[in-house]
C-alpha cells in the first residue's frame, strides 16, 4: 500500500495541474449554470429536472481517478441521508475520454467514456443520477471544477454557497476530521450560512479538450525509449515462469511470421502502459529462428515495444512446451498472467481480447483499486 500512495503522488503530479485560469471556478453567490446533458439512463437532464430540491448538490466525478473512486460510497450515502430533506445530488463527468494517457487508466478497470458510466454506476450500485458532459464540457466549462470530485451546492434559489472537497480525508477508512459538504448542507436546511464556503480540492485534473497535447507528448516519450532485444534459453525461461519478482507478469511467446502474434502485439503494448506505473510488466519471448532477429527487432521498434524483449536461443519448439507447459500445444501465440511466486492465473493460445485480460490484470490481487 505504501508503494502504491507514492506511484498515486507520483501520479497526481502528473496529471493534477488544473487550468484555472482557462477555467475559472464558478464563484459563491453566483447563480447556477443551466445544463442539458444525457444520464447513463437515457434521460436528458437540465436544471429544471431538480427544480422540487431544497438543495441542489452537483458533483463533478470520473470513472478513472482513484480519488473520484474513494468518494463514490460517500456520495451515495449523503445522497440516501439526505433524499427526505429535499436535497438531491446529481454526478456530472466533465472528462474528454481521448484526453485521457493510457497511464492514467492504471487505476481503474474502465475509462471515462459514456459507456464506461453505465459499467461504474452499475458497478458502484450510484441511487443518484450520473450525466456525461465529456464530449463538449460545456457544463464543466462554466462550472470550472478543477479536479474530481469537486462539489458545488446551491441553495433553494440556485444560489452557490458551497463549493470544494466532500470531506478532508481521502482514505474511505478514515474519519474525516471535517465533513465540509455535510456541514453546508445542515447549514443551507437551517437557512444559515455555510461554516466554511470554500475549500480546495484535491483529485485528479479535468481532462479538456483543449488540453490534450500532453497525449501527443507523452506518445512522442513512449516513442523515444529505446528498444532491445535479448538472448534467452530454456533454463532463463523457467526462471521468468517462477516470477521471483514482486509483480503481475504478463507473458506473450510469439512469432513475427504469426499473424495473430502481430495483431494483438499492438494490444499488449496498450496494457503495459496503461499499468506501467503498477507493479505489472510485460515480457515478449521470440521463438523464431536467430537468422531473423534484426527482423524481430524492426518489428518491435515499429511497435514502440520498450520493455522486455526476448529470442530463444534455440528453436526447439518440443523442449519449450515442455518448459513452459505440458498442456501446451505450442500453437502460437501463447501469452500467460503469472502472479509472484510463479502462479499462473490465466494461460491462453488464442489471441488476448484486450478489455478482457485488462479487467483480469486489474482485478488481481496485486493490481487492484487503490482504495476498496
Amino acid at each position: 500500500m505504501k508503494k502504491q500512495l507514492v506511484l498515486l503522488c507520483l501520479l497526481y503530479l502528473q496529471c493534477c495541474f488544473s487550468f484555472a485560469a482557462d477555467h475559472p471556478t464558478l464563484s459563491i453567490g453566483a447563480k447556477a449554470p443551466d445544463f442539458k446533458l444525457q444520464g447513463i439512463d437515457g434521460k436528458i437532464y437540465t436544471l429544471e429536472s431538480f427544480k422540487d430540491a431544497r438543495i441542489l448538490v452537483i458533483a463533478f466525478i470520473c470513472n478513472h481517478c482513484p480519488t473520484s473512486q474513494a468518494y463514490e460510497q460517500r456520495l451515495i450515502k449523503l445522497t440516501s441521508d439526505y433524499a427526505d430533506k429535499g436535497v438531491r445530488v446529481v454526478a456530472i463527468n466533465p472528462n474528454n475520454p481521448a484526453s485521457l494517457r493510457y497511464d492514467e487508466l492504471g487505476w481503474s478497470d474502465v475509462g471515462d467514456s459514456f459507456d464506461d458510466m453505465k459499467l461504474r454506476a452499475k458497478d458502484k450500485h450510484f441511487n443518484f443520477p450520473y450525466l456525461y458532459d465529456g464530449a463538449k464540457q460545456i457544463t464543466a466549462n462554466e462550472y470550472g471544477p478543477a479536479s474530481t470530485p469537486h462539489v458545488f451546492i446551491f441553495d433553494e434559489n440556485r444560489i452557490l454557497r458551497y463549493e470544494g472537497r466532500i470531506d478532508d480525508t481521502e482514505n474511505p477508512e478514515k474519519t474525516p476530521h471535517s465533513q465540509d459538504a455535510k456541514n453546508a448542507i445542515e447549514a443551507l436546511l437551517n437557512h444559515t450560512a455555510a461554516p466554511v464556503t470554500v475549500t480546495k480540492v484535491f483529485g485528479c485534473s479535468i481532462k479538456w479538450l483543449d488540453k490534450n497535447d500532453w497525449i501527443n507528448k507523452a506518445e512522442a516519450k513512449w516513442a523515444e525509449d529505446p528498444v532491445t532485444l535479448d538472448t534467452i534459453d530454456l533454463s532463463g525461461i523457467t526462471n521468468l515462469l517462477k516470477n521471483n519478482s514482486d509483480k503481475l507478469r504478463l507473458i506473450n511467446i510469439w512469432s513475427v511470421n504469426d499473424n495473430i502474434s502481430r495483431s494483438q502485439f499492438s494490444d499488449l503494448v496498450t496494457l503495459s502502459r496503461i499499468y506501467v506505473q503498477r507493479d505489472f510488466e510485460l515480457l515478449n519471448i521470440n521463438v523464431d529462428d536467430q537468422k531473423k532477429k534484426d527482423s524481430v527487432l524492426a518489428f518491435l521498434m515499429k511497435k514502440e515495444c520498450s520493455g522486455s524483449n526476448y529470442i530463444l536461443t534455440s528453436t526447439g519448439k518440443n523442449k519449450l512446451t515442455e518448459a513452459v507447459d505440458p498442456g501446451w500445444n505450442g500453437k502460437l501465440p501463447y501469452t500467460l498472467l503469472i502472479e509472484p511466486a510463479g502462479k499462473i492465473v490465466y494461460a491462453t493460445q488464442h489471441r488476448i481480447d484486450r478489455e478482457q485480460m485488462r479487467k483480469m490484470i486489474f482485478n488481481d490481487e496485486y493490481i487492484g483499486r487503490l482504495y476498496k
